[in-house]
């Protein structure tokens, strides 16, 4: 499952994770910390949508 920032389109992609953030590969959004920031514009999980 993907997930796209509505504010400036970064996608989040539970296959690849995001190891830059130290989020492993294979990790379901849900699983992401609710901490999590976009790393592009610096909103917040609830500013993801699936895509």
């Amino acid at each position: 499952m993907k997930y796209v920032c509505d504010v400036c389109g970064w996608e989040y992609d539970e296959e690849q994770g995001y190891p830059e953030g130290g989020i492993a590969p294979g990790t379901k959004w849900e699983d992401v910390p609710e901490d999590f920031l976009c790393p592009l514009c610096m909103v917040g999980k609830d500013e993801f949508s699936e895509a």
